[in-house]
């Protein structure tokens, strides 16, 4: 049951995902959650750090689409200066949001992958929608009142798969 909840790779930040690490395993575009994976829930501008990562994936031809349980107002003020696709009220843990932006990127489940900071909604939505997901460490300690909950079942879940599994670790890459 728990299988749903476990991410296909660990990785530090989404920072340190490569296109050619992408590519090596088919990856055409990627999904991406917004708050505490791309930037702080807190600060919506972002870092240099975020623009060089969207730059280079840019400059490889894969596109990012962020996939957002905020409201459309709330993700398109933070992405604005980046000018990214998104898809809002994306009702992760469910497959819809994650489903529609693949669609909007006209490609396979093979070819895309999910990254997010929880496995309560990024991880469950991406295993719901048949995808490969990549779990990543939040950006801040500190979260929104909102995803508190969700960190309490998630430290939980998280123990019983990391028990289970010897092979789950937190990587530097791909």
């Amino acid at each position: 049951m728990l299988d749903k909840f476990k991410p296909t790779w660990m990785v530090e930040a989404i920072y340190q995902i490569t296109p050619e690490q992408l590519k090596a395993h088919g990856f055409k575009a990627v999904l991406t959650d917004l708050d505490n994976t791309l930037i702080a829930w807190n600060n919506p501008n972002g870092t240099k750090e975020l623009i060089d990562w969207l730059k280079m994936m840019d400059e490889a031809g894969i596109p990012v689409v962020v996939v957002s349980n905020n409201k459309a107002s709330r993700v398109a003020k933070a992405l604005e200066s980046f000018q990214l696709d998104f898809v809002s009220r994306a009702m992760k843990p469910f497959s819809v949001g994650i489903k529609n932006a693949q669609r909007q990127l006209g490609v396979s489940k093979d070819e895309i992958v999910m990254i997010g900071d929880q496995v309560m909604t990024d991880i469950r939505g991406a295993s719901a929608a048949g995808i490969r997901s990549i779990l990543v460490r939040p950006i801040l300690d500190t979260d929104g009142w909102n995803t508190r909950i969700n960190r309490f079942f998630e430290r939980r879940v998280m123990h019983i798969l990391l028990s289970k599994d010897p092979e789950m670790k937190w990587k530097s890459e791909l």
